[in-house]
Parts: structure tokens; sequence; C-alpha cells
């Protein structure tokens, strides 16, 4: 591989590691609220989180493009604030990472919030624990396998990202080329080479998250039956 297409795969992986974080941080309330909410706003909210997985990236890509141009909205608050624009440079590529990536991370933590039974927080809150110390001493090690779960399917998503990637950050060597888009310069340029070497990585790498999922589901069913 070329020390470009080295420099693709650190910057993947500098991506897909601080958005897999974001997520956990902006998610893990959001999956809350949604696992434990009777508000009417529940559909609403719940939709809107599941939108990328529906929505053509293309499509989200381009409407992140608009709101985070020089006359969105968003565009003109961040170059208000001294922070310049986002598109085209690193910090928009984990912006819309985080937002596409959104379901792949709340979607299993809800789950498992949901799977707590309730009478164990009714057990703790006899018991005098705030809702903080609720969460983080009764909550967080039951979902624990949901947030490993999350992590797991956020990081691989962020990693496999091309659609929403080009249209934000275009493709700046060192700077948002990521492995995707290598991917596809490789092959437009007929250098199938170095597009074998970067599709396999990928190819191989899908698999290992798919096998740690499944793997870890069957030990937890079969440990449940026995």
């Amino acid at each position: 591989m070329t020390p470009e297409d080295w420099s693709a795969v650190r910057l993947t992986a500098q991506l897909a590691g601080l958005t897999t974080v974001l997520l956990l941080i902006v998610g893990t309330p959001v999956a809350w609220w949604l696992a434990r909410t009777r508000s009417r706003l529940k559909p609403l909210v719940a939709s809107v989180v599941a939108m990328p997985l529906v929505l053509p990236p293309s499509v989200m890509g381009f409407y992140l493009l608009l709101l985070m141009g020089p006359q969105g909205p968003v565009g003109q608050m961040t170059q208000a604030l001294g922070l310049g624009r986002l598109p085209f440079s690193f910090a928009g590529l984990v912006v819309a990472s985080v937002i596409y990536s959104m379901p792949f991370v709340v979607q299993p933590l809800q789950q498992a919030f949901e799977a707590i039974p309730e009478r164990l927080l009714e057990a703790s809150a006899t018991l005098r624990a705030g809702p903080l110390d609720r969460f983080f001493s009764v909550v967080l090690p039951l979902a624990r396998p949901g947030f490993l779960t999350a992590s797991v399917l956020g990081f691989a998503h962020t990693v496999g990202e091309f659609g929403v990637v080009l249209m934000i950050g275009g493709n700046i060597p060192d700077k948002t080329r990521v492995v995707s888009v290598a991917i596809y310069d490789h092959v437009e340029a007929l250098e199938y080479a170095q597009a074998h070497w970067l599709s396999g990585g990928m190819l191989v790498f899908s698999f290992v998250v798919l096998l740690t999922l499944y793997g870890r589901r069957r030990g937890n069913v079969g440990g449940g039956v026995g």
C-alpha cells in the first residue's frame, strides 16, 4: 500500500474512534429517554434517530452540506464563533458521522435499557439511591453488553461510510480522504491492486466485527440456558 493509503487508514481509525466516543456520550441519554419515557414525542424522536437507516447517504450529506455551509444556520454559527467552516474538514466529518451512525448506537443501548427489570430500579430507589447512583451502579453494569454492541456497531459503521463523508469532506489527502474514498479513487484510476488491499482489509474487518457480535450473542444464550 502507498503512504497515502496508510494515511487514509489512520484517518479512518481516528474518525471512527472519535465518532464512537461522541456517540456514546450523546446517544446514552437519548437511548435512556426512549427506553423509559411515555411521552407522545417518543415516536417522533425515535423516527428522527432512525432516519439514517432508510435515508440515502447522498441525501443526508446534501442537507448537512447546506446546513454547515457558509449560508446555512450551522455554518453561520460556527463562523461567528470563530470555528471556521465545517465542510471539507475533519471536524465536519466527525459531525456528519455522529449524525449518520446515531441509530447504530442508540438502538442497541435502548434495547439494553428496556431489558432491565423495573423492579431492580425500584429496589435501589427504596435504598435511597438517587437517579445518578441508580444509573451508574445498577443500569450501567446490566447494560454492559448493549454498550459493547453499540460501540462495535458505531465504530464499524463509521469505518464503512462513503456517501456522507464524500459529500461533507470531499477527497483531501491527510485531511478528509478516508478508506472508502481511497478505494473509490483506486477503482476510478483502474488501480485494482491497491483497491484489493484496502477492500480486502475492509472485508476482513467486517467479518471480524460480525463474528464477534454473533459469537458473543451465542455465548450469552448458551450461558442463559445452562
